[in-house]
């Protein structure tokens, strides 16, 4: 899995984009959400550069699963895209963002769900080590 620099607006899109795919799958609504609240442009990127880290997101997590595609993103691309982020109020904002593109299509899946926790637990435990 390609790194991006830490709180960059590409590390903060991949955020997004496990947000997009936390159920096995991006939907429509989801996808015309992110463009309703131009979150790609809230972080800095533009709309085609949002897409691209979407896409090779995508390509990552294939290639990570041996060309298989399963629901979800496994704990440790999970736990290393997390660590990206470290602004609070980068983290806070992303943390909105991923629950209003979870909740556009009126319901939370289980992977969506799992993802919220692993927001919440992987950054509320980096906030609490000493800087």
């Amino acid at each position: 899995m390609q790194s991006y620099p830490t709180d960059s607006p590409e590390a903060a899109a991949r955020v997004l984009a496990m947000a997009l795919v936390a159920d096995g799958h991006y939907s429509m609504t989801e996808l015309k959400t992110v463009d309703r609240y131009d979150m790609p442009r809230q972080l800095g990127l533009s709309t085609e550069a949002f897409k691209g880290v979407l896409d090779q997101f995508c390509l990552d997590l294939l290639a990570t699963a041996d060309g298989q595609w399963c629901a979800g993103v496994p704990d440790d691309v999970r736990q290393q895209l997390l660590s990206e982020v470290r602004d609070p109020e980068l983290r806070a904002r992303l943390r909105q963002h991923c629950e209003t593109i979870m909740l556009s299509d009126g319901h939370l899946a289980d992977g969506e769900t799992e993802l919220l926790d692993a927001l919440a637990g992987a950054w509320r435990s980096v906030q609490a080590q000493p800087t």
